[in-house]
């Protein structure tokens, strides 16, 4: 379970043709920009579940 966690922001971020357009905008922003903002600290929180779901593995 928790690689499917740690592989979900990673997918987000290689699949360009999800978040390739100029609009919707934010603040004058290009979505495609806000979207990989965003995704910084959504990864963050999904490595930090991976991370309690994980346990000790070592």
């Amino acid at each position: 379970m928790k690689y499917v966690l740690l592989i979900i922001p990673c997918v987000l971020s290689v699949w360009v043709p999800l978040y390739n357009s100029i609009e919707p905008t934010l603040a004058g922003i290009p979505f495609f920009f806000w979207f990989l903002l965003v995704l910084i600290p959504v990864s963050s929180i999904f490595m930090w579940a991976a991370s309690r779901i994980g346990g000790d593995d070592a």
